[in-house]
């Protein structure tokens, strides 16, 4: 409500720039008035601010709406002159609302765990650009991270080691960090989607519960759950029924993606034989499409919402409660079967949103793909109107998101670095609509927020000067999958 929201402009004033806002009706200082007028149906997230004559009023019809008009009052703060406890901001007349809905981060704590606290970090910095999901990756070959009561081993034994280093001890969040995290969130307006992929990139969960294998390759070992097994299916939807208490989306996010990396022992696997004999399925294909229906139906009787990779484009999803993520920038064909389909779609192609790609020319640790990178400014001027054929499909787009997998990012220094400047960038091309954006006044508005990481102490990439933070070595454990 108003009053929740009033208190964390409170806190994230006092915090940020030492300025204590007090209750008293007659002071000397500027008044803020927060305006929520409620509206059906549900307004959105537009707001209006109004800073003239020494007061401040920000009003919105929706909790949404007045929460990011406090956070554009906080951004004119954080960046404006402070002398003596005053804080100096230009007069201003602002009416706003976000370009899409779906304004997303993905983070891959599977390859590397960074922790409850730089999570809150990153939620923190989230808010501060009114982004609103966090997809959090949180089990795949490397490690297992959350609690699961029903199976222990998956978080005791599934959560040993991380990309570089196999044996390192387990790392993963229990069920009440869980909690902590997402009500940290909500309080910011974030939703919290957690990701549990499934039928492949299980190496982690297959060490915990062997029986539930379907075998992989000498380069992916384990790699896959086995469909053939009844009981594969029990076990799952006993695992998804914790997640879907922790998690309040109403959203799982099930991958979905690259089974074909490890599937090899499928072919030859008497349980899955016998499958696709009962069910007339041709190929591994077919089976893979199979198991997802049937862990779907899992996630619908949850009452939530099913969220995969565009691999599963043609696997008969149905289209009114499954958001397709569209990744791969080199298939656009996906992408328009996504289109012509009806899917909603969540775009984020490599080039430019994932941030594991490098920035800079001269980066050397990071991800290429035929000597391109992402740098700041193609992720600015990210236009997903390029990617329709016809106006009418913009409608099926939910928005977009940048996703930072963690094969090079052992630690918070490297995560800072591909993070910041790029968090903005993207912030902007999922709020700002593409005819007000503007390249080089985006540039001059960032140079005040370089001074907001200084202050925050991250180790960030300065794009205005490139030798202030340079590249950390990071160590490679195998080639990455992408092209170099």
């Amino acid at each position: 409500n108003a009053d929740n929201i009033a208190w964390y402009l409170k806190t994230e004033v006092l915090k940020t720039t030492g300025i204590v806002l007090h209750n008293e009706e007659k002071t000397n200082r500027p008044a803020i008035f927060l305006n929520l007028k409620y509206k059906k149906p549900d307004p959105g997230e537009s707001y209006h601010l109004i800073i003239e004559n020494n007061l401040v009023v920000i009003q919105a019809s929706s909790e949404k709406g007045l929460f990011y008009g406090v956070v554009s009052l906080l951004q004119m703060l954080r960046t404006a002159k402070i002398k003596h406890g005053v804080a100096e901001i230009s007069g201003c007349k602002i009416t706003d609302a976000p370009a899409y809905a779906w304004r997303g981060l993905m983070l891959d704590e599977s390859r590397h765990f960074f922790g409850k606290e730089k999570v809150k970090e990153i939620l923190d910095w989230m808010a501060f650009y009114k982004l609103n999901r966090l997809h959090w990756h949180l089990t795949d070959e490397p490690a297992w991270r959350l609690e699961i009561k029903k199976y222990p081993n998956l978080a005791l034994i599934g959560g040993i080691g991380d990309y570089l280093n196999e044996n390192a001890p387990a790392k993963y969040y229990s069920q009440e960090d869980i909690k902590e995290i997402i009500a940290y969130a909500a309080n910011r307006f974030i939703e919290v989607i957690p990701e549990i992929d499934m039928p492949g990139h299980a190496t982690a969960a297959n060490r915990a519960y062997p029986e539930y294998s379907g075998g992989g390759t000498p380069e992916h070992p384990e790699f896959t759950f086995n469909p053939g097994l009844e009981k594969t299916y029990s076990y799952l939807t006993d695992i998804l029924k914790e997640i879907s208490v922790l998690f309040p989306s109403q959203m799982i996010h099930l991958g979905g993606d690259e089974v074909s990396f490890g599937n090899e022992k499928w072919k030859t696997n008497p349980d899955i034989i016998s499958l696709m004999n009962t069910k007339n399925l041709k190929d591994v294909k077919e089976v893979e499409d199979y198991f997802m229906k049937r862990m779907a139906d899992s996630v619908f009787r949850l009452n939530s919402k099913l969220l995969v990779w565009d691999e599963m484009a043609n696997a008969g999803l149905p289209t009114e409660k499954t958001i397709m993520f569209w990744w791969r920038h080199d298939q656009p064909k996906q992408l328009r079967t996504l289109m012509e389909k009806r899917y909603r779609t969540v775009l984020c192609p490599r080039l430019p949103l994932y941030f594991d790609f490098v920035q800079d020319s001269t980066h050397r640790y990071g991800r290429k793909w035929n000597k391109l990178y992402s740098p700041i400014e193609d992720v600015y001027n990210f236009n997903a109107a390029g990617f329709v054929e016809k106006e009418q499909e913009l409608s099926f787009i939910e928005g977009i998101q940048a996703n930072l997998w963690t094969e090079t990012v052992p630690d918070r220094a490297r995560l800072d670095f591909l993070l910041f400047p790029r968090l903005a960038a993207l912030a902007e091309s999922a709020w700002t609509k593409q005819k007000n954006k503007n390249l080089e006044a985006f540039k001059f508005r960032l140079k005040s927020h370089i001074n907001l990481y200084n202050q925050a102490g991250l180790y960030y990439y300065d794009p205005f000067q490139p030798g202030q933070h340079p590249e950390t070595p990071v160590k490679r454990k195998k080639p990455l999958n992408y092209k170099d």
